[in-house]
């Protein structure tokens, strides 16, 4: 069982920047492939990015540039530094991480972009 608590939402206006961190498992979190999903109501999940275990990143064409994903393995969190906000980017953002090839999710945490 891998469980990931997600925080750092919130409210926040247009060009803004926000900070979500998402803590994993101590034991095996240098181990786990990590990424940041968003969905808003009526779509489908979004990727956001992902990082690897050796820090490879990737990002949806939509936040390059704006977004920044990190892992600190000695504190077992996972970051997305989030500039440059929009009103198209608010979501509920969540946390994922693959484990013995099952995707583990967090609770998730709501990031609004509005004036």
């Amino acid at each position: 069982q891998v469980q990931l608590v997600e925080s750092g939402g919130g409210l926040v206006q247009p060009g803004g920047s926000l900070r979500l961190s998402c803590a994993g498992p101590a034991d095996i979190f240098s181990i786990l492939p990590m990424g940041w999903y968003r969905q808003v109501p009526g779509k489908r999940r979004e990727l956001v990015a992902m990082i690897s275990i050796n820090g490879t990143t990737y990002y949806a064409d939509s936040v390059k540039g704006r977004f920044t994903i990190s892992r600190d393995n000695a504190k077992n969190t996972m970051n997305l530094q989030m500039n440059s906000l929009k009103p198209e980017d608010t979501a509920v953002f969540t946390c994922n991480a693959l484990w013995l090839a099952r995707n583990y999710w967090g609770q998730g945490t709501q990031v609004i972009v509005s004036s």
